[in-house]
């Protein structure tokens, strides 16, 4: 159906940083939706999160230089409560031991940029917007006012609907003069914001929808058994106000009881969004590919209800792929570069040892893929 062509891992974990600890031998990186910038001769520059598992406090993000498939020099982002110093890489005004993953960059109007992330720390699980000049060195606009807010966040009233025995961890208290989330804030991560042609921005992210124990699609073994993970749009003027949800994509009658929607990344073709649907079978654990596509953003169409990418090209294990910012076009090609792992989502199987790589697949062509249907 689709004709990648695959290039195999052209990441790995290698630094310390990237690292469960300082003495591991097993580490995680991703670039879950995160975007990859061609910067020529061969060169590329990826984005991504060096996310090591059960480390909360070792989360950052990063972007590698280089050649695909050999080695990329990579830059972590040197974090600041303050005035952060300028260097290949910096995040200043985020509050101390607050840390960042799954960067979204995107290039706004007079050669600026903006970043966005969602930070963790203990209470804090929210989506901040950053701004920069040269993308390199971003300032937090204001961490206390994120673009969006996790169900775990501190800021999240336990009462708020849907909220509420969403999982066992015990939310730390609102300092006083924090405002509490508006619940059109509140949704799952997995978070994509995409710049649309006449300036605004959209959203693409993920709500929880609580399901009872009796229905079809409750899966015991799954990390957020009781709910299921449907997509939903937002938009915004300025890239940080956002509007009210709306629902665009979630499971009918004619799909599989446990299947359930992770993310939505969207690359823009021809009038068209293309849309990276996460395809996730809760029974199995298994994370796809679907792809299917939108003239609006919020009429979708999923012509293939299926998964639509070989999710192990290599033939070496994988359980899950996950998608970055967007494809991108690149002197006549398409690159693609994804996230792979031989790790079930619920992290209780894997196919050998952990393993947590980026990979690259190509294809001359995506767009009569899509619109021949």
């Amino acid at each position: 159906m689709f004709n990648w062509q695959d290039q195999g891992i052209i990441l790995r974990p290698d630094q310390d940083f990237e690292l469960s600890s300082i003495n591991d031998e097993v580490g995680n990186i991703q670039n879950f939706t995160s975007p990859a910038i061609p910067l020529g001769d061969g060169r590329w520059r990826i984005w991504y999160s060096a996310y090591p598992e059960g480390n909360y406090k070792r989360f950052n993000i990063a972007y590698a230089e280089g050649v695909p498939g050999k080695k990329m020099q990579k830059y972590q982002a040197c974090l600041s409560p303050g005035d952060a110093p300028e260097t290949m890489f910096s995040i200043s005004n985020l509050p101390a031991g607050w840390r960042p993953i799954q960067p979204v960059l995107i290039r706004v109007p007079d050669a600026k940029f903006k970043l966005y992330f969602w930070a963790h720390a203990p209470g804090i699980v929210r989506y901040l917007c950053a701004e920069s000049n040269d993308g390199r060195n971003f300032k937090v606009i204001d961490p206390y006012k994120p673009c969006l807010y996790h169900p775990n966040d501190r800021a999240v009233e336990k009462k708020m609907s849907g909220t509420e025995g969403l999982t066992n961890v015990k939310k730390t208290e609102r300092p006083e003069g924090e405002p509490s989330a508006p619940v059109h804030l509140i949704c799952n991560d997995a978070t994509n914001v995409y710049l649309l042609p006449d300036n605004t921005f959209e959203l693409y992210t993920v709500q929880l929808v609580p399901i009872s124990e009796n229905s079809p699609a409750y899966v015991e073994h799954d990390n957020l058994k009781g709910m299921i993970r449907v997509i939903e749009r937002r938009t915004s003027k300025d890239g940080l106000s956002w509007s009210n949800p709306k629902v665009v994509i979630r499971p009918d009658a004619k799909d599989p009881a446990d299947l359930q929607f992770y993310y939505l990344s969207v690359t823009y073709c021809n009038n068209t969004r293309i849309g990276i649907l996460g395809h996730y079978r809760v029974k199995a654990q298994t994370m796809d590919f679907e792809f299917c596509f939108s003239k609006d953003g919020i009429n979708w169409e999923r012509p293939y209800r299926k998964p639509c990418f070989p999710r192990s090209l290599q033939h070496d294990g994988l359980y899950g792929i996950y998608a970055p910012h967007s494809i991108v076009k690149y002197d006549s090609l398409y690159y693609l570069f994804y996230t792979g792992t031989n790790q079930t989502h619920n992290k209780k199987y894997n196919k050998g040892q952990r393993e947590v790589n980026i990979r690259l697949a190509i294809a001359e062509d995506i767009s009569l893929n899509f619109l021949k249907i």
